[in-house]
C-alpha cells in the first residue's frame, strides 16, 4: 500500500504519472525493470545504488525518486547513492526537490551538509549527502550499480559487490549554474528522473499483478 505523501508532492506525482517517458528512454529503463523483476521472482531483497561523479545532483535525484516511487507502489527497496569523489549535495538540486513537494531539513555543516527529505508525515525521511560509492555503510553485495553520468560510467569500470551494472545516463544541470535558465534546468532534470523512476516501479507492480 502506498505511503501517504504531502499534498504538494502528490500533485507533483500526478504530473509525473500523466506522461510516460519517451519510447527511446523506456527501452533503456527496461534493463532496470528486468533486473528488479528477476530479483523479486527469486525472492531476493531489492537494492539499487546510483552512482555519479560527485554524488551531488543526478545520483541524488535518482536515489530520492527511486525510494519515493518504491514507497508509493508499496515495494521494499533499499536505494542508495554515491560518487567517485565527495563534494556536496548541490543546493540547487535540493531546492528542486523542495519545489517538487519534499520537506527538507538540513544538518548544518560547512562543506557537505546532510539533508533529510520527508515525502510525507508517515513516510520515513530520506538521508542525503555526498559520499563515495564504496564508503562505509554503502551496499557491499546484492545490488545493481546504476550509473547516472557518463563520466562515472567511464571512470568507474568496476563496482565491488554489484550484481549488475546498468547505465542510465542523464544530462548534468550543472552546465546551467549561474545562468538565467538554472532553475528551469534543475526542475527539468528532477522531473525527468522522477518520471523514469515512477515508470520503473509502476511496471514492476504491473508485472507482479499479472
Amino acid at each position: 500500500m502506498a505511503m501517504p505523501f504531502y499534498p504538494g508532492l502528490n500533485t507533483y506525482i500526478r504530473v509525473v504519472l500523466a506522461a510516460p517517458p519517451p519510447e527511446s528512454r523506456r527501452a533503456i529503463l527496461q534493463a532496470l525493470i528486468d533486473y528488479l523483476r528477476k530479483k523479486q521472482e527469486n525472492g531476493e531483497a531489492l537494492a539499487l545504488h546510483f552512482i555519479c561523479t560527485h554524488n551531488s545532483r543526478r545520483s541524488q535525484f535518482a536515489q530520492v525518486w527511486a525510494q519515493s516511487a518504491a514507497s508509493f507502489y508499496g515495494q521494499e527497496v533499499r536505494c542508495t547513492s554515491g560518487g567517485t569523489a565527495v563534494t556536496a549535495f548541490n543546493e540547487r538540486a535540493v531546492a528542486a526537490l523542495e519545489r517538487a513537494g519534499f520537506r527538507v531539513k538540513a544538518e548544518e555543516e560547512e562543506e557537505n551538509p546532510t539533508y533529510w527529505l520527508s515525502p510525507g508525515p508517515e513516510s520515513p525521511s530520506i538521508k542525503a549527502f555526498s559520499k563515495l560509492y564504496d564508503a562505509p555503510g554503502q551496499p557491499e553485495k546484492g545490488f545493481a550499480a546504476v550509473m547516472t553520468c557518463a563520466q562515472a560510467d567511464e571512470n568507474c569500470p568496476f563496482v565491488p559487490g554489484a550484481e549488475r551494472r546498468i547505465p542510465l545516463l542523464y544530462d548534468d544541470p550543472k552546465a546551467f549554474d549561474h545562468t538565467s535558465g538554472e532553475t528551469a534546468q534543475y526542475d527539468t532534470r528532477c522531473l525527468q528522473i522522477a518520471r523514469e523512476m515512477f515508470f520503473v516501479f509502476a511496471q514492476l507492480t504491473l508485472l507482479n499483478d499479472t
